[in-house]
């Protein structure tokens, strides 16, 4: 069986996805079966499994730092959030149920046996499990019951080492502050610990890591300064996309820097799988502008690009609450393209039916009427990885569906997108191809329908971009800058065999 190690985090966003995204591509790089793990995910952003299933879009990042396919059992438990207060519980990659917090909090005990088989399942596989905790153990108000941090190291019997992330500022407190609340047992656990996010001289925190060992008992792995490269994986949280899109990123001056190809991204409250986004952030002479609440949709845009959503009446109806729609219109009169991926596509349609109540109380929601199409919400899920070639560019491009609800209507009788197998209605376009909506996810890391897509707004390719490449290549940069900052051998010492062998023994048939 594989030795595991679990990484929590002193805080929520400390780093801990792309933490064990590098060290899964560093270890195996020394030539180790790595997989990763997350008991539970929160995220609206997730990813396809080739056997149908969703998993959290990091945990799919983190499958191919280890150069794995990406498996429901890697993130066994998916919430996506719904509302304030509930969430969809998406189960080994399908979907149970429909919860509220606090319902939530007595479901948990019942899908503890599911998390610890979806361990076993991925332990059989590797010789390296690289488990990753949700939000921070030292949250002891959400102890009990627990499978995201401390609940599950106990069951499965795993060590764990603690991230803190000093960018925020008084990581010492973070340390010692976890050390001082957790029980006993819980701390006992924590083996190492290592700080994040360093920027400046690191000489001048050595004082600061030997306090944090002297005070915890826990040995320090590594001081890992600040990657700048991050901003080229795909991220996880909606918060992270200004910081890659706000005026500091290599993405003007290559081209024309006057003059930019500009695509603009409403904020949507429910946004998801914005990771659409990531190719054209990357692109040379484009910018991606993620336009938040409150402000206007920008009379320049070449495209205003609508994303995915998870609840898409409730965004459409933040949009208009903005007056995006009234922006969209002007965009339009000026001569402006308009894309609608998923929920931004049934939203650009002129109805959106949901007869079952699936996203509130059963009704007809008026859509923004610039596609002559009708989307009608059925309790089904559409999952699944696709392929289409694209009629406009003549390119092939390949990605995935994730949305419940069928479209159609006479726009659909003019499919930009034809899926060699998928039901009529997966794309539409308005005679003029001025605006455009589709269900398939992903269709940007295409270079060759990217570069031609693009090129039908006006932008000139001045250099050539291999997205896939990137990704790999910043990968490979992140596992090296772990290797020099960080103890691996000593992060492998820590790492152990699952003591309590019985719970997380593989279930029979």
């Amino acid at each position: 069986m594989a030795k595991a190690v679990m990484v929590q985090g002193a805080g929520s966003n400390v780093g801990k996805s792309l933490f064990v995204a590098g060290l899964g591509r560093a270890f195996v790089r020394r030539g180790l079966r790595v997989r990763p793990f997350k008991p539970q995910n929160m995220s609206n952003n997730a990813g396809v499994t080739a056997d149908g299933g969703e998993i959290g879009r990091a945990q799919a990042l983190q499958a191919r730092a280890c150069r794995a396919a990406p498996s429901v059992h890697m993130n066994p438990v998916l919430l996506k959030p719904e509302s304030e207060t509930g969430a969809q519980v998406v189960v080994q990659g399908q979907r149970l149920t429909t919860a509220r917090a606090r319902d939530y909090g007595k479901l948990k005990k019942r899908l503890l046996p599911r998390v610890l088989e979806s361990f076993a399942r991925i332990c059989e596989e590797a010789d390296l499990v690289l488990i990753e905790g949700a939000g921070s153990p030292a949250e002891i108000n959400l102890r009990s019951g627990d499978i995201a941090n401390m609940g599950f190291a106990e069951a499965a019997g795993v060590p764990v080492i603690l991230l803190g992330d000093i960018d925020r500022g008084g990581v010492i407190a973070q340390m010692v502050g976890t050390r001082a609340v957790l029980e006993a047992a819980d701390a006992a656990r924590i083996r190492g610990f290592a700080v994040n996010k360093f920027r400046g001289d690191p000489g001048l925190f050595a004082e600061g890591m030997a306090e944090i060992a002297q005070r915890t008992g826990w040995q320090a792995l590594g001081l890992v300064p600040w990657f700048p490269d991050a901003w080229r994986l795909p991220a996880e949280d909606v918060m992270d996309i200004p910081s890659r899109t706000d005026g500091t990123l290599p993405r003007q001056g290559r081209q024309d820097p006057d003059r930019p190809i500009r695509i603009a991204v409403p904020r949507l409250p429910r946004i998801a799988n914005f990771d659409d986004l990531d190719p054209l952030i990357g692109e040379p002479g484009v910018c991606v502008e993620i336009i938040a609440p409150g402000h206007p949709l920008p009379g320049n845009a070449d495209l205003v690009l609508i994303p995915g959503s998870k609840a898409t009446i409730a965004d459409l109806e933040a949009f208009r609450a903005e007056g995006w729609d009234i922006d969209l219109a002007a965009h339009l009169r000026r001569g402006g393209h308009v894309l609608g991926i998923c929920g931004g596509y049934q939203m650009l349609g002129r109805e959106i039916r949901d007869p079952h109540g699936i996203e509130g109380r059963p009704g007809t929601h008026q859509g923004l009427g610039l596609l002559d199409v009708i989307t009608e919400m059925r309790p089904e899920k559409h999952l699944g990885l696709a392929t289409a070639r694209c009629r406009l560019t003549g390119c092939g491009v390949s990605g995935y569906e994730i949305h419940i609800g069928t479209t159609f209507g006479p726009d659909c009788m003019n499919p930009w997108l034809a899926p060699a197998a998928a039901p009529a209605g997966s794309s539409a376009a308005t005679p003029g191809e001025r605006v455009l909506g589709c269900y398939l996810h992903g269709i940007f890391a295409s270079d060759s329908f990217r570069h031609a897509f693009l090129a039908r707004l006006g932008h000139a390719e001045s250099e050539a971009t291999a997205h896939e490449a990137r990704i790999e290549e910043t990968l490979d940069a992140l596992a090296c800058h772990m290797e020099e900052h960080l103890d691996l051998d000593a992060i492998l010492g820590i790492a152990a065999r699952p003591a309590a062998a019985g719970a997380v023994s593989f279930p029979s048939a």
